[in-house]
């Protein structure tokens, strides 16, 4: 299914994606033992574990399916339909990447679904990012390209490497400001993309700085904007780069 979201920017993620999920329940009487448990008694039960390990078994041969035998990090992370949770990320390009969110299904959701008697688990697989190591596409924004240069390399049924076109240089950018109290930096990420669209490549962190005597953080970020087919001009960056000052400020980030 599709999915939107605010995200970080860089080039493998993207505020709309497509999301493959999978489900497994386990046989009533496996769990029987543990069928009285709820909340932390029951993640922290052997029933529960094993459900884990059963969990990362299968998505960790699944991974090794797609891709052969390649290097795996598991991680624990925060989703609200289950408990506990993980994360698991490969080694692709010399860099760790977030390929799925898993874990043992919360007992509220199952009982929502009339199936308060069973036990299981579930993971949601970003599709572009499979296809991004498969197709070697280093660029999550070139699946929304109508290039042709882009689509005429694929055929259904055939995974084949993607060859790299003209790649057009970088402009550079940076911005400082002030931090709120309330500061969430995907907000700032969102606005970024409302302003510059797909021609922001990526965003990253470079200094960040506490003031001793006020207490005060600031942030500066390092903005690369790129188009995929074509070559940017200073004037129009600038113009882009004036804008996202602007908007900052909308979202009460003090410039410096």
């Amino acid at each position: 299914g599709d999915v939107y979201r605010r995200d970080e920017i860089d080039s493998s993620h993207y505020p709309a994606f497509h999301q493959l999920e999978g489900v497994k329940l386990f046989d009533q009487k496996e769990m029987d033992s543990a069928s009285h448990l709820k909340g932390e008694d029951w993640v922290k039960s052997p029933e529960c574990q094993a459900i884990a390990d059963d969990l990362k078994n299968v998505l960790e041969g699944l991974m090794d399916h797609l891709f052969g035998e390649t290097e795996k990090k598991w991680s624990e992370d925060y989703f609200p339909f289950t408990e506990p949770s993980f994360e698991l990320e490969i080694k692709y390009q010399g860099e760790w990447l977030e390929v799925l969110g898993c874990g043992v299904i919360h007992e509220e959701v199952l009982s929502m679904a009339d199936r308060s008697e069973r036990r299981g688990w579930a993971f949601g697989l970003g599709l572009e990012r499979l296809a991004m190591i498969l197709f070697e596409i280093p660029d999550i924004r070139l699946f929304w390209t109508d290039d042709e240069r882009f689509h005429s390399q694929f055929k259904e049924g055939q995974i084949t490497k993607f060859e790299p076109y003209s790649k057009y240089p970088p402009v550079f950018k940076d911005i400082a400001f002030w931090l709120p109290e309330d500061y969430v930096e995907n907000d700032f990420f969102e606005m970024a993309r409302g302003v510059a669209g797909d021609l922001v490549e990526k965003i990253d962190l470079i200094d960040e700085f506490t003031n001793p005597k006020t207490n005060r953080t600031s942030k500066c970020y390092r903005i690369t904007y790129r188009s995929m087919d074509r070559s940017l001009t200073n004037e129009e960056i600038d113009e882009l780069q004036d804008n996202l000052r602007d908007q900052s400020a909308d979202i009460g980030l003090e410039v410096r």
